[in-house]
């Protein structure tokens, strides 16, 4: 008798076992398709196109890729270029990533490859030229950009709606370009009623007033709208360079094909906004200005209208659920990181406080300011907050404008060579 109990009871906790073990695998398998969103691109498939999700299952075969450390982001003028920037110094850093710097040739502009020349290797600072991300203002010359790249570098560029970038430019370059002095009051609308009338094709900063967009990628902004030829060789010249457009508008929704396009982890994406307007620095266009603008900027709104259907299907491909399970975690993640560095200051909605330049008490974190006219906003950390060394570091690099984190990154670069020399003087 005894010998059949402990039989029978041997029988009973297999089963329960068999199907413990059973349950693990069909609760590891769900939460496998839950997160399917954050699974690498299969075998055979190009790296470069997003893995769908499919809708009953997710692909469960090949490693995940590792991470790309190559990339080249031509940054666009009132794009929201800098949060994207930002984002790459700050996985550079943590990376130990050389990023591609200016070289001191373009004189105030030490934060630019001598825009709006064309690019050369040259205006790249010596200790910087065997880059792993070129990430700061250039106009470019494909053939030396290209020989500047490392190997197998994904080529990555940010694009914004016509009409409220040519508001942005307005506003931010009014008091430099001659096409937006002469305009009475300074006004936009003025500008918009008889645009040729004040804008001026030879002046310094005309790449500003019109068609910024296209010069900013290497083309010809004078060129005539009615040229389709030129427009539709453009832009497969564009596409057979860059992996993937970004567009502002869109901003979470680029980040999630980006980081699937370079492996990334969630929070190599995290951002806070920067170089933004104050909200008294804006001006609101009427839906006849907005029209005008992009009539005005026809080869920008051409190029706008191509890429944001790209990007659009790219998204598509993703699909829907996929879409969404990737921006709840990036949002959260942002929010989250919010909260980390602005503790109490971030508010119910874990939104960062942006500060006019003259209240951030840490010139180095003060954004650029384009005039008297225009305030664009900063950040600075809580003074009363203590932050552990790590995290009170990545908060800053977080809110580091574009200008002091080149100087910040040359500074260390040169550090570092510095020290190498005197090591190697030692043995």
């Amino acid at each position: 008798m005894g010998t059949r109990k402990l039989f029978l009871g041997l029988m009973v906790v297999t089963a329960v076992s068999i199907l413990l073990l059973h349950n693990s695998h069909f609760n590891w398998e769900s939460r496998r398709q839950r997160n399917c969103s954050t699974d690498s691109s299969p075998p055979g498939q190009d790296p470069r196109s997003p893995t769908p999700c499919p809708s009953d299952s997710c692909p469960l075969g090949g490693a995940r890729a590792p991470k790309q450390t190559a990339v080249v982001f031509l940054k666009t003028h009132k794009t929201a270029g800098s949060t994207v920037q930002n984002i790459l110094f700050r996985f550079a850093e943590r990376h130990g990533i050389t990023v591609a710097l200016p070289g001191g040739l373009c004189g105030e502009r030490d934060h630019q490859f001598c825009y709006p020349r064309r690019f050369s290797r040259r205006y790249v600072h010596p200790l910087t030229r065997a880059p792993g991300i070129v990430a700061s203002h250039l106009r470019p010359g494909l053939s030396e950009l290209r020989s500047l790249a490392p190997a197998g570098a994904a080529f990555i560029t940010i694009i914004r709606e016509p009409a409220a970038m040519f508001e942005s430019l307005f506003s931010y370059y009014g008091q430099h370009s001659a096409s937006f002095r002469n305009v009475p009051a300074r006004s936009i609308a003025a500008f918009l009623r008889r645009p040729e009338a004040y804008y001026l094709p030879g002046e310094r900063y005309a790449m500003y007033a019109r068609n910024s967009l296209l010069f900013d990628l290497g083309g010809d902004p004078n060129r005539d709208p009615g040229d389709e030829a030129y427009l539709q060789a453009f832009i497969l010249g564009l596409e057979s360079v860059f992996s993937l457009v970004m567009v502002a508008e869109y901003f979470d929704e680029s980040l999630v094909l980006l980081r699937r396009l370079l492996s990334w982890e969630l929070e190599d994406i995290t951002y806070v906004r920067l170089n933004a307007r104050s909200a008294a620095s804006r001006s609101r266009l009427g839906r006849e200005q907005a029209e005008r603008a992009r009539r005005w900027n026809w080869l920008d709104t051409q190029l706008y209208r191509h890429f944001n259907a790209s990007l659009w299907a790219k998204l598509r491909a993703l699909g829907p659920e996929c879409l969404g399970q990737e921006l709840t975690l990036l949002r959260q993640a942002n929010r989250r990181l919010a909260r980390d560095c602005f503790g109490p200051e971030a508010g119910p909605e874990a939104s960062p406080p942006a500060r006019q330049a003259s209240q951030i008490r840490d010139k180095e974190l003060r954004p650029w300011q384009p005039s008297h006219s225009v305030s664009i906003l900063g950040y600075e950390l809580p003074r009363n907050l203590s932050l552990p060394p790590a995290l009170a570091t990545s908060c800053l690099r977080l809110i580091t404008p574009e200008v002091s984190y080149s100087r910040r990154l040359l500074r260390k670069t040169t550090d570092r060579h510095a020290s190498e020399n005197w090591a190697q003087g030692l043995s």
